[in-house]
């Protein structure tokens, strides 16, 4: 009784196995006849993709007209480039406009141990004293700037403003070379602004020699929408000024050598006479204490 139930298990058992392996069967037949096709499709492409090559490359003419042709687009394609602008640019940048040596002398470069965010990008290293030392190819790059700026306007729509003492003799140097009007010692408040003193005037280019010290004008330039050109040390906060030049903004010679390097340039784009303008020496020669 046993075995007869067994077997009668193992004919039910097979019965159902048996539309499975036909389901199987079948699969594995349309995937050989898919992999036939398929191999019988690149013999075809490859076939004809032989025959068009050979047909083309009987004719070494045609072949070399379509070649041709092709690299006449490509060279419509591709822009000329003058390299020798670039390199001319390139010289203009790498030429200070004076030598290195003239800027170390003068301390330009030295900035305080205080570094706002703002002038943080123009600070080389600092020094085993703290002290912020001021990249001088930038101040360089920086001066061409505001020389090019600067030059825009006409004298008498420049001022210059120098609150602190040891830049006021080259504040006056510059504006007797240039003609442009310097306030020196004090700022007459609110001669920007109050149309009723009679000290009023009205700029278009206002020069800052200390976004701090000199405060009182940059607020005023700023309430009248004037463009401001800042000398900016590494302890100032720029403030919505056109041009920065970095540099050391409290040693008299540092002022002196950015000055008379503001005043040449100028002289020079606006095809002024140069007469009254002093040297760089005389410009730098700050008798004072250097703060």
């Amino acid at each position: 009784m046993a075995k007869s139930e067994e077997a009668e298990k193992n004919k039910k058992d097979s019965k159902e196995n048996e539309p499975l392996e036909k389901v199987s069967k079948t699969k594995e037949v349309k995937a050989k006849t898919k992999k036939v096709s398929k191999m019988n499709l690149l013999e075809k492409g490859s076939q004809n993709e032989t025959k068009e090559f050979k047909k083309r490359t009987s004719d070494r003419s045609v072949l070399l007209k379509e070649l041709k042709e092709k690299a006449k687009k490509l060279r419509e394609k591709i822009e000329v480039v003058d390299t020798g602008n670039i390199k001319e640019e390139l010289d203009k940048k790498r030429q200070l406009l004076i030598p290195l040596d003239d800027y170390v002398k003068t301390g330009i470069h030295l900035g305080t141990r205080v570094i706002t965010p703002d002038m943080k990008k123009f600070v080389y290293r600092r020094r085993a004293d703290s002290i912020g030392v001021l990249n001088t190819s930038l101040i360089d790059e920086h001066i061409k700037k505001a020389v090019d700026f600067i030059s825009k306007y006409s004298p008498e729509e420049i001022v210059l403003i120098c609150k602190r003492e040891s830049g006021w003799q080259a504040a006056v140097l510059f504006g007797k070379a240039t003609g442009v009007k310097v306030f020196t010692k004090k700022y007459p408040a609110g001669m920007m602004t109050n149309t009723q003193l009679e000290t009023f005037y009205e700029p278009e280019l206002v020069i800052v020699t200390d976004p701090w010290i000199d405060r009182n004008a940059l607020n005023d330039a700023l309430k009248t929408g004037k463009k401001v050109v800042m000398l900016a040390d590494t302890n100032n906060f720029i403030r919505k000024a056109d041009h920065i030049i970095p540099c050391n903004n409290k040693g008299g010679k540092s002022l002196g050598l950015v000055y008379y390097l503001l005043a040449r340039g100028y002289l020079e784009k606006r095809k002024i006479s140069d007469d009254k303008l002093e040297s760089m020496n005389a410009f730098i020669a700050y008798d004072g204490q250097e703060e």
